[in-house]
């Protein structure tokens, strides 16, 4: 299995503008923001869409959300969106999941 354009940037092997990486996961600036703050949590381990998470990935997914939480906190956001695309009809485009962290502006429900 080839490694995904978010498995590079993980590991280094591309480059983005990272804003928050630990052991288990990766945040970086979206290249095509959607907002002011367009920040992708990722894991390291990848798991290529939301329905393949596994029990075993509880905890880590619940990490995402904790990371999500440090990037906004780190661009003084107090109002943002975490939203997490599962299959191409739904808007995912890279599959290895991620957590999309947007924020930054007034944002509209249900979205465009």
């Amino acid at each position: 299995m080839s490694k995904t354009l978010f498995q590079k940037i993980a590991d280094r092997e591309l480059p983005a503008e990272i804003v928050y990486e630990d052991d288990r996961a990766v945040a970086f600036r979206d290249i095509n923001p959607q907002a002011p703050t367009h920040v992708l949590v990722i894991p390291r381990k990848p798991i290529t869409r939301p329905d393949e998470i596994g029990e075993e990935d509880e905890a880590l997914v619940g990490h995402l959300f904790v990371v999500a939480r440090k990037v906004a906190e780190q661009d003084g956001l107090t109002d943002y969106r975490l939203v997490m695309n599962n299959g191409a009809g739904a808007g995912q485009s890279v599959f290895h999941i991620h957590l999309h962290v947007l924020g930054g502006r007034a944002l509209q429900w249900p979205p465009g």
